[in-house]
């Protein structure tokens, strides 16, 4: 018989005690059993789990913390990442080991990266059921005879219902995510917003694969049919379209969020998907439309017909960070391996809510370093209490809030990834046009589909190219079937010279960000920095 635990590693040898029932490893509609039973959510329509995660509906980044140890002193970007004291860590575990006794839990030893020579091997030690089964879709999911010898790497604990002690376990509330690279150890509590659990082996990844000359990188990634090699990634932060342009049918998915890039090329780190619900169209998103109504995804915070179980993609009365989660192999066109080559086009998309950007421009080297380390976006009205005007993001590497490394190290791995294998670069702008958010509208999807491809088949290399007078990048003068003038924004603007006055100003919001990077770049990135 086969087991589903190496018995040579089960919680007892982590010093893990007194403990109620163990579940290990239990496939989805054991898991989903479970969390119908223990009162964690319901089921929806097609045997999707609907669950609220509570006061916390998304990450906590100011409630994550490092522990500060002496092999990690000089590598950890401390302005970005909170350190916690190794005492006080120390309490913390002690105390969430001694909550955890008498209380039944849920072990997934899984795989972080579909690269066999560089994944991650992570057990997950979750008090709710459908936390289980959620990182079983968003992390590699081992074969029986691997996981018959497997054994954790890194070992996260969570515990949704113990709050921590500001005092006593040196964090900001009772909510904590602590890191510890010596122990190899991380600790959530008092949040059950799932995410925290994939976003730490995210953080782990990031903290690791660059010691091994790899590329963590927050981005969507697919590749042409038939042809691994040709291979695109799309960098972008959450809103901007690096699910929704990823799972393009007419190419093969690698993956929606987290991949790293090592000399062989690309590989995904995750076994699932985590997208955005909100406004979801069966129409522009027809396949993770589906996964809404498909057995086993995990539906978090939508509103729901309390007689029919329909979901409500408007309703936005819990959160505007609605999700589901769900394997990769419910995407019909998802690759197989999750690999990929050496990516010929590098994307970074962002969602200007200036109006100022063009639909996509082509950069130079220098210039994909300086919007990579920029990280643009804009929040928009309605995303977040009190935001009544759209306010500049600049999450470095688009990923800052994962990124325990100096934002220069990913920058400079980056930058020689691109320049190894002659990568063509490119900013696409999702967000909006002939105006800014209020007076404007979207940019339209079929138009940022058509630039894609266009760029990803090679053919808008020969197109004719102007030089943008704001930022200095190359932006297309005509491209078969996309309107000339959406490809020029001051056009597409009913007051050119206020269309001129928006763009200085992100001009020097851009300037005023990038300042802090200054001393660290090489000159030619610093001279796309200052046009």
């Amino acid at each position: 018989m086969t087991t589903r635990v190496n018995p040579n590693c089960r919680l007892e040898d982590q010093g893990i005690t007194g403990l109620g029932q163990v579940h290990y490893n239990l496939l989805e509609p054991a898991l989903m059993t479970e969390a119908v039973a223990r009162g964690e959510g319901k089921l929806g329509l097609g045997g999707t789990f609907l669950v609220s995660t509570g006061a916390h509906t998304g990450r906590s980044p100011k409630d994550k913390f490092v522990v500060r140890t002496p092999s990690v002193e000089d590598t950890i970007w401390w302005e970005n990442n909170a350190p916690m004291q190794s005492d006080a860590f120390d309490r913390l575990h002690a105390d969430m080991l001694e909550h955890m006794k008498g209380g039944d839990y849920f072990v997934q030893d899984l795989f972080g990266g579909a690269d066999p020579a560089h994944r991650l091997d992570v057990r997950v030690i979750t008090e709710l059921a459908w936390h289980g089964l959620f990182i079983r879709h968003l992390l590699r999911r081992p074969e029986a005879d691997e996981l018959a010898t497997f054994a954790p790497e890194f070992t996260i604990i969570n515990c949704p219902g113990f709050k921590a002690d500001p005092a006593r376990h040196g964090c900001r509330s009772e909510t904590v995510i602590a890191l510890n690279f010596d122990k190899k150890l991380i600790l959530i509590a008092n949040t059950a917003y799932a995410g925290e659990n994939k976003k730490s082996v995210f953080t782990l990844l990031n903290y690791i694969l660059p010691g091994k000359g790899i590329m963590p990188m927050h981005c969507s990634a697919n590749h042409a049919p038939g042809d691994p090699e040709d291979s695109a990634i799309f960098f972008g932060l959450s809103g901007t379209g690096k699910t929704t342009l990823s799972a393009d049918p007419s190419r093969v998915l690698i993956g929606d969020d987290e991949h790293g890039w090592s000399d062989d090329g690309i590989f995904n780190f995750e076994g699932g998907c985590y997208a955005k619900t909100i406004n979801l169209s069966p129409k522009a998103e027809p396949e993770i439309f589906a996964t809404t109504s498909r057995f086993g995804t995990v539906i978090e915070n939508m509103v729901s017909d309390p007689d029919s179980l329909e979901l409500d993609f408007e309703d936005n009365s819990i959160t505007d960070n609605m999700r589901c989660a769900y394997p990769l192999d419910a995407i019909s066109n998802a690759s197989p391996t999750s690999l990929g080559g050496n990516p010929k086009n590098v994307i970074m998309l962002t969602c200007d809510a200036y109006g100022v950007l063009p639909p996509i421009a082509r950069l130079t080297p220098a210039q994909a370093m300086y919007h990579f380390l920029s990280g643009f976006t804009a929040k928009t009205p309605g995303t977040e209490v009190g935001v009544v005007e759209p306010i500049p993001t600049f999450s470095t590497c688009f990923g800052a809030p994962f990124m325990p490394r100096r934002p220069e190290v990913y920058g400079k791995l980056l930058q020689e990834k691109i320049a190894q294998h002659g990568a063509s670069c490119w900013l696409v702008n999702t967000g909006w046009t002939g105006g800014a958010f209020g007076t404007g509208s979207r940019m339209p999807i079929a138009a940022t589909r058509n630039l894609l491809s266009a760029a990803l088949d090679g053919s808008l290399n020969d197109a004719e190219f102007r030089k943008d007078p704001n930022f200095g990048f190359e932006v297309p003068v005509s491209v078969p079937g996309v309107s000339d003038v959406l490809l020029d924004p001051r056009r597409t603007w009913d007051d050119p010279l206020a269309y001129d006055a928006q763009a200085n100003k992100l001009v020097q919001m851009f300037c005023d960000n990038f300042a802090q990077y200054l001393d660290g770049i090489d000159e030619e990135i610093r001279a796309a920095a200052i046009g």
